[in-house]
């Protein structure tokens, strides 16, 4: 799935037709809950590995680290990572939002300070993301669809931008596949919109190979 449009293009998404799509999201969410369930039993061990790692970085921090994101339609849930960043990381982030390589409504710096040595190795390959399978099983989430945002990212967004919000967020989606951090928030939106627009199985499936490759050959996460 290639993005084939202008990038002055906008995309505007009829909320009806988006909603009314109900047996595909039925079976989006079957294959969901199957998939993030083997998934979780299958790299349970390379979840034992990655905690090891983190703990002996600093055995007394946690090895998970919540934040609440914004979902489908605005709804606030509790996403799950692998922490990364130093346990203070949140408090520290109006310190360097002046340092933001990002422009829009999203928060990105290339050297942020606040990742530790293991977190940079695992979010080059973003193993910190594996615990979201578990969003996945709940259904807070899904496998592929927009990243969820922050709710004070969401308070920057316009009524184009809004639109991501239409649809279950993802762990993966065409903006982790088609460059990531080297796209600008404005970008992301659109390749979200795009996707929202042509979602389908196939095309979800076809995403999450392009994930495993990405995974193996990272791109420019960090």
């Amino acid at each position: 799935m290639e993005m084939n449009k202008s990038n002055e293009e906008e995309i505007w998404l009829d909320k009806n037709k988006v909603n009314e799509r109900h047996i595909y999201y039925a079976a989006k969410r079957f294959f969901d809950f199957i998939a993030s369930l083997l998934a979780l039993i299958i790299l349970s061990p390379s979840f034992l590995i990655i905690a090891i790692f983190i703990k002996s970085e600093d055995w007394r921090a946690p090895v998970f680290y919540s934040q609440i994101r914004l979902g489908v339609n605005g709804r606030p849930f509790k996403m799950y990572k692998f922490r990364s960043m130093v346990v203070y990381a949140d408090k520290e982030i109006q310190k360097l939002l002046d340092k933001n390589e990002v422009d829009g409504a999203m928060f990105k710096i290339k050297n942020d300070p606040r990742i530790t040595k293991v977190g940079k190795v695992i979010r080059k390959y973003s193993l910190d993301e594996l615990p979201q399978l578990l969003n996945v099983l709940i259904g807070d989430m899904s496998l592929v669809g927009p990243r969820p945002p922050l709710p004070r990212e969401v308070a920057e967004y316009t009524e184009y931008d809004k639109q991501r919000l239409l649809v279950q967020p993802g762990c993966t989606g065409l903006w982790q596949v088609s460059g990531r951090n080297s796209v600008g928030f404005s970008e992301m939106v659109d390749l979200d919109l795009y996707y929202i627009k042509k979602s389908g199985l196939g095309v979800d499936i076809l995403i999450l190979f392009k994930t495993v490759k990405v995974m193996i050959v990272p791109n420019d996460a960090y």
